[in-house]
This record gives structure tokens, sequence and C-alpha cells, in this order.
């Protein structure tokens, strides 16, 4: 008869005494790794864990609280850093919490109040870590805290000379402050500037400067919107920061991590989104303000000055400017500000044209007197290019969009340029009228036009170019005649192969790559790779690893201090699962732990990259993978330790693409000969067989 599910194998280690095996109850209060076993986590202790008999966290509370009061700056250390290690658990910090807010009237943590007052060194350092460590279980709000506290960690941030660990854990108190309170807000950004915090990232830490980036990052985010709006002009200390993080970051000889990569893609993101105001407004055409941008788009392009209100006739001037609108390639011949009137694109479409015409003068000639010199139907229309373009470049980019949460997606180009947005446009209008040109286009075609556009400028994007010279070269190399070569190419692949012995040949090979797929899987399951424990946390630094066994039985996992560089070995992984107890593998909204996380902001994101491993009756493992990639490696590699089908996206694109190219490894000799639909028909039998030889 096998042993209850809720018993288990475990060995228990008295303080000074060696372990000892036992058979308990998973309620057992007991400590594994420095966390507490209650009835929540009870499910995680596991066959042949050491459990270690402790004080309880009560008491273990008390203690601490006690240790940190005395006058002894050794003993107080000590309690410190024990306080940072304890408080990761949940269990402690509710009663240590608990304790202190019963200690202390004012609400907040009493201790902390030493923060205001003369700490410094590793005293400091281990304070600062356990309120983070606190702070992050979510059970007190961050409006407890007063000016004071806010002002003194602003200071340690301001120095020019701080402690390392002091300096990322008071930016990372700083961030969260700002993300969850937007009273805090309105106290940091009293506190403390984009310009105090530029210093930061002038130095060689790579952790300091993504914390740096992203409390830059949330003071962007949470600001008000009168506040954005006079963002939108670049100021002196806007263009230092995006001159640092282009030479101290970007183009550093050390490698961009992924959270550096993703606070880059957040801080592209809103620089962008601060042109959201211009794209949303509506042009008044009353406006005369308004109207002077376009005279002077027409005094550039045509070289004339804006004649006096007594200079010919009324009818004699209208008839003059409709010309010359009609030449600028505005649809309202008459009152081209009516143009404007729609949204998106709104004034951020006039804002680009009168930057390119002013920054670019010799292009933008160039190309509104190409087209004006052409027949009616074949000129490419500057106003309506340029309208319709701004509003394409606006959904390539996703102005107004909030970042998301895994996105890594930044590109280098946008932190060259301090009028990135307006030097992209100007590369894109003038590829534009290289393509319409290419295309022989007329009016009629003007939609076939911006598709093709808009897959040369995606194209080239998807290449990361690190300026926008090489984002203009890449263009170069992308005519409409490589566009249709590509085009092609990619429908051979899809289209192409569909007569019957070409099918047949592909569903013979297609078991031999799928059986490819599945050990490639396996192998990268026997790599392993680095997971995210679930916190409620924005960012998260708490790691565990998982790896198949070579032999395919066991699945080794554990728990990491930090993110491996390279390969983690099997030895140092204290927990493994048979792959024989394996029942099912859940994925989305079907796991426990996003059915305990639904309330989080990124749920979205996170439920396409959730899965669970369930073993036993009713224990599983949780999943989160870092991205969609790895989410596909490890759901088809445990489908197929599982006899079952691989059924991810990256699967199917696996197939068509080693599918596609064996096929054409296996017909290069068929090339340019015309294969048949259907088998040439058998032949009637002759007859007589008269003309058959008998060599005997």
């Amino acid at each position: 008869m096998p042993p209850p599910a809720d018993i288990v194998k475990v060995a228990i280690e008295w303080p000074g005494a060696f372990p000892k095996l036992m058979e308990i109850d998973q309620v057992s209060n007991a400590d594994s790794t420095n966390f507490y076993i209650t009835e929540k986590n009870r499910n995680n202790i596991k066959n042949g864990s050491i459990l270690r008999l402790t004080t309880s966290a009560a008491q273990m509370a008390q203690q601490l609280h006690e240790r940190i009061q005395s006058s002894s700056m050794d003993m107080k250390l000590d309690a410190l850093k024990d306080l940072a290690n304890s408080s990761r658990d949940i269990t402690f910090a509710q009663e240590f919490i608990n304790l202190d807010v019963t200690v202390c009237s004012s609400g907040c943590f009493s201790f902390y109040l030493s923060v205001t007052i003369t700490v410094f060194g590793d005293l400091l350092s281990f304070t600062l870590t356990a309120f983070v460590e606190l702070m992050d279980h979510g059970i007190v709000s961050w409006d407890t805290f007063s000016v004071a506290f806010i002002k003194k960690i602003a200071s340690y941030v301001c120095k020019s000379s701080m402690d390392t660990a002091v300096l990322q854990r008071s930016l990372a108190i700083l961030e969260s402050m700002v993300l969850n309170s937007q009273d805090l807000y309105q106290k940091v950004a009293q506190e403390i500037t984009i310009g105090q915090l530029i210093p930061h990232l002038q130095g060689t830490d790579q952790d300091i400067q993504t914390y740096t980036i992203a409390v830059i990052n949330a003071l962007f985010l949470k600001a008000p919107e009168e506040k954005r709006q006079v963002q939108t002009k670049v100021t002196q200390s806007q263009k230092q920061l995006r001159s640092i993080i282009l030479s101290n970051v970007i183009r550093s000889n050390k490698p961009i991590n992924d959270e550096m990569a993703h606070q880059l893609y957040v801080l592209q993101v809103l620089t962008f989104n601060l042109l959201e105001d211009r794209m949303m407004t509506k042009m008044d055409p009353q406006d005369q303000a308004q109207r002077d941008i376009i005279f002077e788009l027409r005094r550039i392009a045509f070289d004339v000055e804006c004649e006096s209100n007594n200079s010919g006739s009324f009818e004699k001037r209208k008839s003059m400017y409709t010309r010359d609108y009609k030449k600028l390639g505005f649809i309202n011949h008459v009152n081209p500000a009516v143009d404007f009137t729609q949204i998106p694109p709104g004034m951020l479409a006039l804002d680009n044209m009168l930057y390119f015409a002013r920054h670019h003068q010799d292009a933008y000639i160039r190309i509104v007197l190409e087209n004006s010199s052409r027949e009616d139907k074949h000129e490419c229309p500057f106003g309506r290019s340029s309208i319709e373009l701004t509003k394409m470049l606006c959904e390539i980019l996703k102005v107004g969009e909030l970042p998301s949460e895994n996105c890594h997606d930044f590109h280098p180009m946008f932190f060259t340029h301090d009028r990135s947005f307006e030097e992209f446009f100007c590369i894109c209008i003038q590829l534009l009228n290289k393509t319409w040109k290419e295309m022989r286009a007329t009016s009629e075609d003007f939609n076939k036009v911006m598709q093709v556009v808009k897959e040369q400028i995606t194209r080239a994007l998807t290449i990361k170019p690190n300026s926008l010279d090489q984002f203009k070269s890449r263009l170069q190399n992308l005519s409409y005649t490589e566009i249709l070569k590509l085009r092609q190419s990619e429908r051979m692949n899809q289209e192409d192969f569909q007569s019957r012995p070409i099918l047949e040949l592909r569903e013979k090979i297609q078991p031999e790559i799928m059986e490819l797929i599945k050990q490639q899987r396996l192998n990268r399951l026997c790599e392993g790779t680095c997971f995210r424990k679930i916190s409620s946390r924005r960012r998260q630094d708490k790691f565990w690893y998982c790896r198949l066994s070579p032999n395919h039985k066991v699945l080794h996992y554990g728990d990491l201090e930090e993110s491996p560089q390279g390969e983690v070995p099997h030895d140092s992984l204290q927990d493994k699962l048979p792959v024989a107890d394996i029942k099912a593998v859940v994925t989305g909204k079907d796991c426990p732990h996003m059915k305990e996380k639904g309330a989080l902001k990124q749920n979205k994101e996170l439920l396409e990259l959730a899965f669970s491993v369930l073993y036993e009756s009713d224990e599983y493992l949780n999943f989160i993978a870092p991205d969609k990639h790895e989410y596909c490696v490890w759901t088809d590699g445990l489908n197929a330790l599982l006899g079952k089908e691989m059924t991810s996206e990256f699967t199917r694109s696996d197939m068509d693409t080693l599918l596609n190219m064996e096929m054409k490894l296996r017909l290069l000799d068929l090339e340019n000969i015309q294969i048949p639909e259907v088998p040439p028909p058998i032949p009637k039998e002759p007859s007589n067989y008269d003309f058959v030889y008998d060599c005997n």
C-alpha cells in the first residue's frame, strides 16, 4: 500500500546534531533554505529534504527587534544581516512588521528611524536591504513613510560618492515609491532631478546604471500630463542623458543584460510617447499661427515670400496658393489645414514636414519640384505621403502605448540623435519617394506603395541598426526589386511545392524532421534554463534553475542567489523530479500560480509564458519562462518526454524551415524542370512481345 500523499521522508536537523531521517506530516513547523513551512507552502517539502528545527517566526522577530536596539554596533550589524536574510520569508516579514508597528506608535518601521539619523557603511547597506525585502511582500503601504525618510533616501542618491550597495538599494526604493504612489511621486520629484541621476550612468557598474534608468523611467511614467507636455521640448539634461546612455551603456564594451535592455526599451517607448499629444491634436483651420507653418512650407519649396495683402487681386492670390498647395501634394488644395484634422497623426505630421523642410532643405525642395514636374497621375503627393507616413511610423513604434513588462526590444539608433523621430521620418519620406519612382506608381497605387514602404522599414529595423546612417544604408539595399525577390522567395517556401509528388515526398520526410526537432528540444532541456521567481514586484531578482538529466529520466532544479553566467551543474541543484512521475503539463490560465496572480497588471503577458508540471496527485512545479522562445522549448520538450505531440508555434516554424531546406536540397537537380501534377499514364500493353530479344 503506498504511503499517504501528505507524508514525506525528510532529514530533521537539531542544532549541534547530525540530521535524522523521519517520516513527517507536511504541516511541520520547519525551516528549509531559510523559509518557514506553513499551510500555504507545505506542499513544497520534497522527499529527501533536510529540514531544520528553528525558532518560530514570532520569536525570531522579537529577538531581532531587541538585537537591533542594542547599543553595540557589532551586535546591531549582525542583527541587521540576519534581518536582511530572514525578511525574504513572508511569514517572518509579517511577524516582524506586526511587532514593529505595535511597538512604534507612528505606524512605521521603528528601526528605519535610524536611517534618518547617522547610519553608515555596512549598517546602512543591510538596513536598506532588509527594507527592500520587507516591502517586497506588499504588507505595508508605501504611503506610510514620512517626507524625512524620502529626503534621506534621496540624499544617498545625490551624494557624489556612495557605497555601491547603498546606492543600488536607494535607487530601488525611489523607483518603488514613484511607481506605487502618485503622492510619493510628487515628493520624490521635489527631491531629485534627472540631472542628479545622470552621474550614476557615467560609471561602469551596469546594475547601478540599470537602477538609475529605472528611476528615470518611473519619473517619466508617473509625470502628470502638464509636465509631460513640457518634456516634449528637448532640454539640456535630456540631451546629456541621451548622450551618456549612448556612450556609457549602449556603446560600452560590456554586453547589455536583459534587465538593462528592458529599461532601455521602456525609456525608448516613454520618449516616443511624448509625441502623443501632438499626434492626437487636430489642426485648427482658423488658427493663423498654425497656417503660417503651411505658408513656411510653401515659401521654402518655391522660394517665395508671403505677398502683402495689396499685391494682386484676392482671386489671383487664391489661385496662386491653390496651385502651389497642389504641387506640395495636399489633398485639400484650397485650405490644406483641413488635411491635418485627421488624428492620428494630427499636428505631428505637420511638425515632421516642417522639420524636414528646415533641416534637409535640399532634399525637401528636390522632392517637391521633382513631383510637381511629373504628370498629375505619376506625382508622389508630398503632403498626403507625409501624413500617412507619420501615421505609419507611429504604428510601427507604438507611440501612445504603455511599455510591455517583458519586452527587451530597444533600437540603439534612436539614442544617437536628440530628434531621432524627426530624423527617422526624414529618412523614410525620401525612401517613400524613391520607392514610388521604382514602382512607377500612379495615384491609384498609393496604398500599394505605402505597404511596400512599411515592409522596407520593418525589415530594416529587424537588424537593430546602431545608427541612423546604418538604417539608411540598409534601406538602400531593400529596393522595390529586392522586396519582390524576398516576397517571391517566401512565397515559394509556402506555395511552390504543392504538386502531388512533392507533397508525398514532404510527408515521407516530415517524421525525420520532427525527430530532429524533438532531439534539439531535449538537448536544450539538458542544458537547462534560469527562471525568475514569481513576485509582486515590478523588477524581480530571485532565480531558480531547472535542467533535464542526460539520460532524460530526471528534472533537477533548485534556487539560485543570482542569475548564472553559464550552465549550472546537476549536483548543485538540490531538488529533483523523476520524469516518470509527471502526469501532465498545463499552460496559461490553467496553471495554479496564474490563478493566484490574477490581480497583477502584467497578468496577460505572464499567462503567455506560464506553464506547470503536474506530478503525483495534486502537486505542481510552476514555471514563468523568460521569453516566448524558452516557453516553446520547455513545453515542447516536456510534451516530448511524455510522448505527446509538440504543438508550439516555434515547432511549426522550425518544421517549415527545416522541411523546406531539405526539400530544396533533394530537388536541386530538378531546378527549372516542370514537375507534373499527376504521374504519367501507364501505356497499353503491346499486341505482341516479339521485339523482346532472347539472350539464349
